[in-house]
């Protein structure tokens, strides 16, 4: 006999209850099997753990040092049953996201916090990559989900809508434009540019506008996150385009948000994932989060 669950349990029950009777009844089994588990117990301890008499039945001294072990043992074979059904029904796990430098300024801090409060047990880790490399991740099964700044792909993932922003320019407040209500893009080509870095769809589409209408984009800096290039503008280093809703979050002085008047100023972000059976339980979950959020 090996040392198991189910004996070390029916042990607990008769020293609970009093007598092998009682415990044979709580735990719907015969009361000879009950009698039979504790003896070959017994023999495989090799030590006595029940004084028997015709009242019932009292724990020896090893009786009380099993009973607090068999307790203990129990509760975390237990816990492990409660925690792996967690997982399994997606309230226990991790998630791997990747977003863009967009979406991870304006619109997660606040999502995550409202998903992890609902499910504490789940852990969200996040990530930040340029669009493109987000929806080759996702397809390639480095990430559970992703999002993104629509553009063309082609990758095999589900898309779903997100969020919508909007480009704005930030300018000095003491520049020539920072007295207009709205500027074509156009119209800001004649000036220098902070830009976000090279390989950022944001980089990307200001340098295609710009070849669009037959000009080009005088980029005097890359910066590699909001932060940095609201803080070069603001010291005059030159003008920079970025989201409206990213502007808001450093409070800067000094500096003026002007409209951009075109089309392609308001953008779409959007969620990948891998096709629905692939994602854990998890990973369900905040991927509703995400789009009902």
């Amino acid at each position: 006999m090996k040392l198991d669950p189910v004996s070390l349990r029916l042990f607990v029950s008769v020293i609970e209850e009093g007598t092998i009777a009682a415990a044979a009844e709580r735990e719907h089994i015969a009361a000879a099997a009950v009698s039979k588990r504790l003896s070959e117990l017994e023999e495989l301890l090799d030590a006595p753990l029940l004084v028997r008499t015709n009242k019932g039945v009292t724990p020896t001294a090893a009786g009380i040092s099993l009973l607090y072990m068999a307790r203990s043992a129990l509760n975390s074979l237990n816990e492990i049953v409660v925690q792996m059904r967690e997982y399994g029904h997606g309230r226990r796990g991790s998630v791997h996201v990747l977003a863009n430098i967009s979406a991870i300024s304006q619109f997660m801090p606040e999502l995550i916090k409202s998903f992890m409060d609902m499910n504490p047990l789940i852990d969200i880790r996040l990530e930040e990559k340029e669009s493109l490399a987000i929806t080759k991740a996702v397809a390639e099964n480095r990430a559970d989900i992703g999002i993104f700044t629509r553009l063309p792909h082609g990758t095999d993932v589900e898309v779903f809508p997100f969020r919508k922003d909007r480009l704005v320019l930030l300018v000095p407040d003491t520049h020539l434009l920072a007295g207009r209500d709205s500027v074509t893009f156009s119209e800001t080509l004649d000036h220098p540019y902070v830009a976000l870095r090279s390989g950022t769809h944001l980089n990307f589409q200001l340098i295609k506008a710009a070849n669009d209408v037959g000009r080009s984009l005088k980029i005097r800096m890359e910066v590699s996150s909001y932060d940095a290039l609201c803080l070069m503008v603001q010291a005059g280093v030159g003008i920079g385009i970025l989201p409206q809703g990213s502007v808001g979050i450093y409070r800067l002085e000094g500096v003026r948000t002007v409209v951009l008047d075109e089309p392609w100023a308001e953008r779409e972000l959007m969620v990948c994932i891998r096709p629905r059976e692939g994602l854990s339980s998890a990973a369900g979950l905040f991927l509703e989060h995400l789009l009902d959020g």
